[in-house]
């Protein structure tokens, strides 16, 4: 018999005041319980142990599959991992959006016991996070311990959480932005320099974040220091680049995974230069920062054990809390 639409919502308004109760059917998470839930410091140790158990095998995760969507100039991606915690993502990825964010999804958490689905978990917010979490547990690990000068490229939601996650692991004294728009207004609002370029923004910084929608190239080979570490989050297909072939080809180069990278990352295809995966980092299984005066770059897909691990510690402390 198929329940009536009121018997389905009558499991969710048994608690009146938003509670999740374990055991009792499906939990529903929207992004202003995610924002109440996660705390970035916490979500960065949450992610290194995702990235570390990606790396030494104890995680099953396949590359991501992406459905084109050709008449909406969109994508749609399932994402599924297994790390303990068992889930998929199903996220969006339209370009176009200019009220509604580009990126867009939710993250269903499953028991791994008993394969029961328990909770549906909104995933924009989970995404914006984790994928700065990732930038920090790299910067961690690869930039200099005595890094001060932070550029941004890009003043959208992933500068935003980038800065925020990167102040965790690295005390800045100077912080620049660039991005052809939003970027004054940005830098106004978080107390931070509005560069007159690109290249004043990179120029003699010590970390970089590369976190644009650009399909072609925006950071340059001959801008870079020694000593410089970047963090490269956006171009995320085989087609899209944000950086020119020097930047790649003179680091050294970690990735989230080496299968997708080879396979999505416009940037890594076109350089052919891997040296590792973070998570070999974290394990003890590759060397990072061999040197004062190296090139780092961590290029950044974004992984589905990242968004599981983050949903599944959003629900532990929804149970926890009863948000």
């Amino acid at each position: 018999m198929i329940p009536s639409r009121a018997t389905i919502w009558e499991t969710y308004d048994r608690f009146p005041n938003g509670s999740v109760q374990q055991g009792d059917g499906v939990k529903i998470l929207d992004e202003n319980a995610v924002r109440e839930l996660l705390r970035m410091d916490e979500l960065i140790e949450v992610t290194a142990d995702a990235l570390a158990g990606f790396s030494s095998g104890k995680a099953v995760q396949p590359v991501r599959t992406v459905l084109p969507i050709q008449e909406h100039n969109g994508f749609f991606g399932l994402m599924p991992a297994y790390n303990g915690a068992l889930g998929a993502k199903l996220v969006t990825l339209y370009p176009d959006n200019k009220v509604l964010p580009t990126h867009q999804g939710v993250i269903l958490l499953f028991d791994p016991k008993t394969g029961e689905p328990i909770a549906m978990i909104d995933g924009r917010l989970i995404t914006e996070m984790r994928t700065a979490a990732a930038s920090a547990v790299a910067t961690r690990l690869l930039a200099r311990p005595e890094s001060s000068v932070l550029g941004i490229l890009g003043s959208g939601v992933q500068a935003r959480s980038h800065l925020e996650a990167l102040r965790l692991v690295r005390d800045f004294r100077e912080v620049r932005v660039w991005s052809p728009r939003n970027a004054r207004v940005f830098a106004e609002a978080n107390g931070i320099l509005c560069a007159d370029s690109a290249e004043a923004a990179i120029r003699g910084a010590d970390v970089v974040v590369v976190a644009t929608a650009s399909i072609t190239p925006v950071l340059h080979g001959e801008w870079l220091s020694p000593g410089m570490h970047i963090n490269a989050v956006g171009a995320c297909r085989p087609d899209w680049r944000e950086l020119d072939d020097e930047v790649v080809a003179t680091s050294k180069t970690f990735v989230d995974s080496i299968e997708a990278a080879y396979i999505e990352s416009g940037d890594v295809i076109a350089a052919q230069n891997v040296n590792g995966e973070i998570g070999e980092v974290i394990i003890g299984k590759k060397a990072g920062r061999q040197s004062k005066d190296e090139i780092t770059l961590y290029k950044s897909l974004g992984i589905a054990v990242e968004d599981v691990a983050a949903a599944d510690l959003a629900y532990r402390r929804a149970l926890e809390s009863g948000v």
